[in-house]
C-alpha cells in the first residue's frame, strides 16, 4: 500500500514536507557537501603531501617586497647590463687602438688596453641605461596590467626601443619600437 497514493487510485506529487527516503538522503548529502554544515578544511602543504613550510618573518616579507619592487629590478638590470657589456662588445670591436690620423701605425698593447677601457666604459653605460629602462618599464606595465606574460616584455621593448630611437627622429623611433619589441618577443619565446 502506497502512503502517497490517494484513495481514488490517482497519484499525488510529494509535498516538500514529506520527501521519500532516497530524496531525503540525497538532500542531506547535498547539505553536508555544499551547505552550511560543510566543514572547512585547511589545505596546508603537509595535508596535501608536500613539505610544510615555516611562516615567514616580517624581515623576510620586507626583503621579498623590496626584491619585487620596480626600483630594485631596474637597479639590478642596470648593474647586470653594465657588467655584461665588455663580454659582448669587446670581441667584435675591430677598431680598438686604431689611430685615424695614422692608419698604418700598429698600436702598442698599452694603447689597445687604454682604448678598450674607454670604449668599454661608454658601452657599459649605454647597456646599463637600456637595461634599466627596459626592466623598469616592464615592471610598471606588469604592475598596471596585473598579469605576468610575454606581452609585458613586448610592450616594454617597444617603449624602450622607441625612446632610444626617437632621439634620432620619428622614423627611427618607430623602427626602434618595432625592432626592440620583436627582439623582446623572440627572447620571451625562447626563454618560455
Amino acid at each position: 500500500t502506497d502512503s502517497a497514493a490517494p484513495s481514488g487510485g490517482q497519484t499525488k506529487p510529494y509535498a516538500a514536507a514529506d520527501p521519500p527516503g532516497d530524496a531525503l538522503q540525497y538532500s542531506v548529502l547535498l547539505q553536508h557537501l555544499i551547505g552550511d554544515r560543510r566543514q572547512i578544511k585547511e589545505l596546508s602543504p603537509g595535508v596535501m603531501g608536500g613539505l610544510p613550510s615555516p611562516q615567514k618573518t616580517e624581515e623576510q616579507k620586507m626583503i621579498e617586497r623590496g626584491m619585487e619592487s620596480c626600483a630594485f629590478k631596474a637597479a639590478l638590470a642596470c648593474i647586470g647590463g653594465g657588467a655584461m657589456e665588455p663580454e659582448v662588445t669587446q670581441g667584435i670591436d675591430t677598431n680598438v687602438g686604431f689611430d685615424p690620423k695614422d692608419p698604418m701605425k700598429t698600436p702598442t698593447a698599452r694603447e689597445v688596453l687604454r682604448d678598450m677601457g674607454q670604449r668599454g666604459m661608454s658601452y657599459a653605460k649605454n647597456f646599463a641605461i637600456v637595461g634599466a629602462m627596459f626592466s623598469c618599464t616592464e615592471c610598471i606595465i606588469e604592475s598596471h596590467r596585473g598579469k605576468t606574460d610575454w606581452k609585458n616584455a613586448v610592450y616594454s621593448g617597444c617603449i624602450t626601443g622607441g625612446a632610444i630611437g626617437f632621439r634620432a627622429g620619428l622614423k627611427a623611433g618607430v623602427l626602434g619600437c618595432g625592432g626592440f619589441a620583436a627582439f623582446s618577443a623572440a627572447i620571451e619565446y625562447y626563454l618560455r
